[in-house]
């Protein structure tokens, strides 16, 4: 490796980190680079990607800049776009250059700072890990040599070396967690605790030992609890309770787009040892729960687009005797129709069909030689969860029940061997189809 960089903000620990950089380099030939990110969100942004540039150059340092593009939407973390920002731009700084390994100029402070922003949090072992010394991710390698030294230490790098670094006032703006934690609760913190940096930064050692053991041991569990896509919620049970709790987090990670509450988990750990069936809302979809076996359906497939009932007492018939997509007037979908050789029904029963919702109180035979039941019966019977029991129902002329979306065709329609006949489905336009009101 013959190219370094060193992520500056111009602040004082990246500029010592940098100079500290580049006196060690020297003398094993090899290159720094500096890289600063201009995030556009404060008044002396351009002086301070200025002072970067022009100090990298007295020092002979190689300099790269990027300013962000676009700002914080409504409602948005200020902070925590910042952060993603800035990585990604650092990143690809890095790799447009050739450098493989990044350096953080994060201290002991900072590691103590974001452990207790995460306790007040309430994180886990996760959270209060903290900041890793040593990360792979973006096909780069992201170290914080500087994790084990004390503020003081910087402090003292900098008056040594006559360094002069930017003032960055957001570090001292009350809107901002970490700096109402720096203003208000370190002062008092290290008042009554003066070993506090220390002792909270060994904490996240722990912490992420902590993690690393959570992280093997769901690796160890979780096979074990899932089919496919699907949570066994028996085979999760049989875990002891905290095994439970830390597969059911790992899994829920995998499965759900964005982030998951602490509220959720502790409804999933209460219910879903008593609930058979249920629908548990979450970050971009919903949990679905039915017959032991727990999924997660993104909002495309629960929401599903509106549909424009018929007009009142207007019946909607359809012709179905041909094959083709045939959409259905007032439901989000369409009902394929395809010619088969056996398991279809008559053409003749597909001529005059009539569509309706879902009324209550109809019977469906779902074999030749077995008794009609309810649709609700035969959905249980063949394990159809309830938020899967959606589309219209279709009746012949005479309206005797002909198909079901959910269960298919009614056995008392199906076409005699050798005649010609068609199987039916339902297609819905984007996840489950809505029935007029």
């Amino acid at each position: 490796m013959n190219l370094v960089a060193v992520a500056t903000s111009g602040g004082r620990d990246s500029t010592a980190l940098l100079h500290c950089t580049l006196r060690m380099a020297q003398p094993l030939g090899i290159r720094v680079l500096a890289l600063h990110v201009h995030h556009g969100l404060m008044p002396d942004a351009d002086a301070w990607h200025e002072q970067v540039r022009r100090q990298a150059r007295r020092w002979g340092v190689a300099f790269e800049g990027r300013r962000l593009a676009g700002a914080p939407q409504a409602g948005d973390s200020v902070e925590a776009w910042a952060r993603r920002e800035r990585y990604a731009a650092l990143a690809q700084m890095a790799r447009a250059a050739g450098a493989g390994l990044v350096l953080l100029a994060h201290h002991q402070r900072d590691q103590a700072e974001t452990w207790l922003l995460q306790a007040l949090r309430g994180g886990g072992p996760a959270g209060l890990s903290a900041m890793p010394r040593v990360a792979q991710r973006d096909g780069l390698v992201w170290a914080r040599p500087w994790l084990d030294q004390p503020r003081a230490a910087i402090d003292d790098y900098m008056r040594r070396h006559r360094l002069r670094a930017v003032d960055d006032p957001s570090n001292s703006d009350p809107r901002f967690a970490r700096s109402r934690l720096r203003q208000q609760v370190w002062p008092a913190l290290l008042a009554a605790f003066s070993d506090a940096e220390t002792s909270l930064a060994l904490s996240s050692r722990r912490a992420q030992e902590a993690a690393a053991l959570a992280a093997e041991a769901a690796a160890s569990d979780l096979p074990g609890c899932v089919a496919g896509d699907a949570l066994l919620v028996g085979a999760w049970q049989a875990l002891p309770p905290a095994r439970r709790a830390n597969v059911l987090r790992r899994w829920l990670a995998q499965v759900v787009p964005g982030p998951v509450t602490e509220s959720l988990v502790q409804r999933l750990l209460a219910e879903l040892p008593v609930r058979r069936s249920a629908r548990f809302q979450a970050e971009g979809g919903e949990l679905r729960l039915y017959r032991g076996r727990l999924v997660f359906a993104d909002r495309a497939a629960v929401a599903g687009p509106p549909s424009q009932p018929p007009a009142v007492g207007m019946p909607v018939t359809l012709c179905l005797s041909a094959p083709g997509r045939h959409p259905v007037p007032g439901w989000a979908g369409a009902i394929e129709v395809t010619a088969c050789t056996r398991g279809g029904a008559p053409g003749e029963l597909l001529r005059e069909v009539q569509v309706r919702p879902r009324c209550g109180g109809e019977q469906f035979q779902r074999a030749p030689n077995t008794p009609p039941r309810s649709l609700k019966k035969q959905a249980q019977g063949q394990a159809v969860p309830v938020w899967q029991r959606e589309g219209p129902l279709l009746l012949t002329a005479a309206g005797a029940m002909l198909f079901v979306p959910w269960l298919g065709l009614d056995a008392r329609c199906l076409a005699a061997q050798g005649q010609p006949q068609f199987s039916l489905a339902w297609l819905p336009a984007t996840g489950p189809s809505q029935p007029p009101n």
